[in-house]
């Protein structure tokens, strides 16, 4: 009798361990600069509480680099959730990469600058400071993606900066562009203040000027092509948590409005 039921108790373990083994799952993330780091911060958190495991893939919310999400997308790479700017999340609903109905949005973005650790500060306080500080670098760099194609094919021009774009300016892609200032490869650089921030060997000098300032929404949405949807959704609401709040603003974001 004892064995028996040593026997059934071992049985009922083995099933148990077997179930919790189905279900956990893991999840996989492609996620633009902009909300990255946020999320890492709250994988670790969201794992504990659920035992599903996130996998995070990286990439450009556009552009044709070979790392970008669209890209990655259109290859056929597998994905259960994307995270990225909001443009472009609608622009992959229209090319049915992404779930329609499915965006939520994460948190708002505004662009920003930094210098070498240790260099000056040059003032960008006014359009006319920001004006003064680039057409004097010696070098700036920008970003391929959202922001990035915000300052190159509008306000860059805008400001009478074309030629020193031509002369002195670099498009950064596949990383991020606060490396790229660490390294001395570019005096000054411009980016999402949440991803300038999370990068050693940079100092912040500060946002754009307001009248020049553009918000970004960064949103997240199911991929099309998820095999788990209903775990997508779930992970995505647990990402718009207002208990997150700490984390955005550590990295320079805003809950959306």
């Amino acid at each position: 009798m004892r064995r028996m039921v040593w026997g059934c108790l071992v049985l009922a373990m083995a099933a148990m361990v077997g179930a919790s083994a189905t279900l956990a799952a893991e999840i996989r993330v492609m996620t633009s600069g902009g909300f990255a780091e946020a999320f890492r911060q709250i994988v670790p958190a969201y794992e504990a509480e659920t035992g599903h495991r996130i996998v995070i893939v990286g990439g450009a919310s556009m552009g044709g680099a070979p790392d970008s999400i669209p890209s990655r997308l259109a290859r056929g790479e597998p994905a259960d959730v994307v995270m990225l700017a909001g443009d472009a999340l609608d622009a992959l609903v229209r090319d049915g990469r992404v779930a329609p109905g499915s965006r939520v949005d994460l948190a708002r973005s505004i662009i920003g600058m930094v210098v070498r650790a240790g260099a000056p500060k040059p003032d960008i306080s006014t359009v006319e400071a920001l004006t003064r500080t680039v057409r004097e670098a010696r070098s700036f760099a920008w970003s391929a993606s959202a922001s990035g194609v915000y300052l190159s094919n509008e306000l860059f021009p805008r400001l009478g900066l074309a030629d020193a774009m031509r002369e002195r300016g670099r498009r950064i892609e596949s990383e991020r562009v606060a490396t790229v200032v660490a390294r001395g490869d570019a005096e000054i650089g411009f980016q999402q203040v949440s991803e300038l921030l999370p990068i050693p060997g940079v100092d912040y000098v500060g946002p754009l000027p307001e009248a020049v300032q553009r918000v970004t929404i960064f949103s997240a949405g199911v991929a099309q092509g998820s095999q788990q949807p209903d775990l997508a959704r779930s992970l995505i609401a647990y990402a718009a948590r207002a208990e997150h709040q700490p984390v955005l603003v550590r990295l320079g974001l805003e809950r959306p409005r």
